[in-house]
């Protein structure tokens, strides 16, 4: 342990760069292979992801067969990959991000031993892994871990070409993972933002940027549109070639209703401008939120001294401003401001002396977290009603949660006492530490049931018999994923009514074919009051409908719709 620790506190780059490399990687993988997909997007990737592999159609991404046209493929291509790789979804499937978590990391760790020296860029990284927002995304199979990662790439690529320049192959490198980015989630292009700052700067300091700022710039964009033309090119020439009017459809909606007008016109997720300041940022950011607060007169005086900080903070504040002019927010969107923020941060506070009151805040606020999942555990080990209604939706395992509550605040305030002579953020990083391991093993398996329509969908299978087909109306990706039998639905996209009609046609031809649908649907062509309980999944209750439930009459649909998927949870036996 003393070997270790005088490594990580070694002046020397890669002294420090592998035990942390090290430590990232093991936070980063604990629990991989110990849960399945869970809502909300998840299941829905890993779908994408797995029609992929099993059609080998790879460049329209399919959702039960219908084309998925919310987001560009790179993403589930990614976890598509993985899954040839091991064969297995289940570990493939988070492994996408977790990797592009650990080349955050090191991007981070690498730009602030350049910048200033190894120290700031060792407790920059050790900063980003612990604010929730980051761990939280790059343990899931979320797409904003990924673009968090190649907006990173983009701006390590800039700032080595402006800051530490010039260095023309990282300036293009930057402008190509933007592409990437573009083409994972359309938001890749915000290391663009840098420019701006970087502008202002090269305008009051002529030489300041002497040999970076040439026309040879312009050529930026040619690298970012060569990558973005890898995909783009293939799918709109195959769409011109064949010209059917579903490929037409996922064309003009990705291209234009999924990226310009959903910024300027969300249509959900609607919140103030204000939103992501005071309800994102103060706990999903904590500590760097605090220390802004603590500190402030240490920002303000490296913001002066140091224009390396001021184009970093100019630059977070840009995107922060960018996702907030949008009506549609999700907290999530603002994470590719996270690592540059906390590059800033530790470059600010690197070897300042730690102000008496923040210490005893932050460790009394921890004191007070594990005194309270102590006192939670005890409240769900006794089945305690509050408790019972909290975490209705995610375990009905009262008892086991009691346990892992139990032990997990024991051993917070266990560490925190041994810990107790060690700076705060030391101590947040310990016990951060430790749930993460905790939950990503001992909970991620007991909450895994709960999470999935799994025990549903087999309940289901069992009830209609082999011979028999189901069909889907108002669903979600989840009961095809976890499906054990081959199922049909009748477009995710189309309204209720129209799956609906489309249903009745579909069962008219086949006595032996049932639909499941949510007992909140309000259904005109069947009587859903007459169905069959199957059982209550991500917290409705799922109700069979067979051939009885039939009414003699329903609408005829405006349009054919019917999506057929051959035996997709067959991978939950791999």
């Amino acid at each position: 342990m003393d070997a270790l620790n005088r490594r990580f506190n070694s002046e020397d780059y890669y002294q420090v760069l592998w035990p942390l490399l090290l430590m990232s990687l093991l936070i980063l993988l604990v629990g991989i292979g110990f849960r399945s997909p869970w809502p909300a997007d998840e299941p829905r990737f890993v779908e994408v992801a797995r029609e992929m592999v099993a059609s080998g159609q790879w460049l329209f991404p399919t959702r039960g067969g219908e084309y998925y046209p919310d987001k560009p493929p790179v993403f589930m291509w990614a976890i598509a990959l993985f899954y040839q790789l091991t064969g297995s979804l289940k570990l493939s499937f988070l492994l996408p991000n977790a990797f592009c978590g650990l080349l955050t990391v090191f991007l981070v760790y690498d730009l602030g031993a350049r910048l200033w020296n190894v120290r700031v860029g060792r407790n920059a990284a050790l900063l980003l892994l612990i604010v929730p927002q980051f761990l939280m995304q790059a343990k899931n199979a979320q797409i904003d871990a990924m673009v968090m990662c190649w907006i990173t790439v983009g701006c390590y690529g800039l700032i080595r070409h402006f800051m530490l320049g010039p260095k023309w192959h990282w300036y293009f490198i930057g402008w190509a993972f933007m592409g990437l980015g573009v083409i994972t989630k359309g938001v890749g292009f915000l290391p663009l933002l840098l420019l701006i700052p970087i502008g202002i700067y090269a305008f009051k300091d002529k030489t300041r940027f002497e040999g970076r700022l040439t026309w040879l710039c312009l050529a930026g964009p040619l690298a970012m549109l060569a990558v973005i033309a890898c995909w783009l090119v293939p799918m709109v020439m195959t769409v011109q070639a064949h010209g059917t009017p579903e490929m037409v459809a996922y064309q003009n909606n990705i291209l234009f209703k999924q990226t310009g007008e959903r910024y300027v016109n969300a249509w959900h997720h609607i919140k103030p401008w204000y939103f992501f300041v005071l309800s994102v940022i103060p706990w999903m950011w904590f500590p760097i939120s605090l220390l802004l607060v603590a500190y402030w007169k240490q920002w303000l005086q490296k913001v002066k001294a140091d224009p390396t900080i001021a184009i970093l903070l100019i630059w977070v504040g840009l995107v922060v401003l960018f996702f907030s002019i949008s009506p549609g927010k999700r907290n999530v969107y603002i994470l590719p401001a996270l690592p540059m923020l906390a590059l800033a941060a530790s470059a600010v506070l690197t070897g300042v002396s730690p102000k008496a009151w923040f210490e005893k805040l932050v460790t009394g606020v921890l004191w007070f977290l594990g005194a309270l999942v102590l006192v939670a555990g005890v409240l769900a080990f006794i089945h305690h009603p509050a408790l019972v209604k909290a975490l209705a939706d995610y375990t009905d395992d009262l008892t086991g949660i009691g346990y892992l509550f139990i032990v997990l605040g024991v051993l917070w305030c266990a560490l925190l006492w041994l810990a107790r002579r060690q700076f705060a953020l030391v101590k947040v990083g310990l016990v951060s530490a430790l749930g993460w391991v905790l939950v990503s093993t001992w909970g991620y398996a007991m909450l895994d049931e709960m999470r999935t329509p799994r025990s549903l969908m087999l309940h289901t299978a069992e009830v209609i018999g082999e011979d028999a087909e189901l069909g889907l109306v108002n669903f979600k990706e989840q009961f095809i994923l976890f499906s054990p039998m081959s199922v049909t639905h009748f477009s995710y996209l189309a309204p209720v009514e129209e799956q609906e009609r489309n249903a009745w046609q579909w069962m008219q031809e086949n006595k032996q074919r049932y639909v499941l649908v949510p007992s909140g649907a309000e259904l005109s062509c069947f009587d859903i009051k007459g169905g069959k309980s199957m059982g209550i999944a991500h917290r409705d209750e799922w109700i069979l409908l067979s051939a009885s439930e039939l009414k003699p009459q329903c609408q005829a649909p405006e349009r054919v719709y019917r999506y057929f998927t051959d035996h997709p949870g067959r991978w939950l036996k791999e």
